[in-house]
């Protein structure tokens, strides 16, 4: 009689793990892969100036100040080492954005090419961000750039 309880324990058990493992293994199947910038360490400590005050008088909140972000590359088995400048991080209405101010030195152009090199890599590296505000303190502007998920092909011409 006690072999036909430890059959039974031993199938509880047995059923138990079978189905344990099917979720753990249809959860891990349906998770995406992993990201290497999964977040963006947010820098707490802001600097005043132009650039602040433009942002807070359309209406958006500063989270984070300037943050560098570490970026390493492997080329022919050597690593190569490089950096992304973030300036601050702002929300507004639940949504977040990665903010560049404009430089003197480097004015931007407002060109296909342009833009997909310098603001590019800020709208992949958090897909959480709904786009990159360019604040240009000399012209008093904020623009919105956000990357377009649809495009027709007789649209696109270079």
């Amino acid at each position: 009689m006690d072999t036909r309880y430890d059959t039974v324990i031993i199938i509880v058990i047995g059923v138990i793990l079978a189905v344990w493992a099917f979720y753990g293994l249809r959860t891990w199947l349906k998770e995406p892969g992993p990201l290497v910038l999964k977040t963006i360490p947010i820098n707490e400590e802001m600097d005043e100036g132009p650039a602040v005050d433009l942002l807070e008088d359309a209406g958006y909140e500063l989270v984070g100040g300037k943050m560098k972000i570490p970026l390493a590359f492997k080329v022919n088995g050597h690593t190569v080492y490089s950096r992304l400048f973030i300036d601050y991080v702002a929300v507004r209405k639940g949504s977040t954005y990665m903010v560049k101010t404009s430089r003197r030195k480097r004015p931007m152009e407002w060109n296909g090419p342009d833009l997909r090199d310098r603001l590019l890599p800020y709208l992949l590296l958090y897909p959480g961000c709904v786009g990159v505000l360019y604040v240009d303190t000399d012209d008093q502007s904020i623009r919105l750039i956000t990357l377009v998920e649809d495009i027709e092909e007789e649209e696109y011409e270079e």
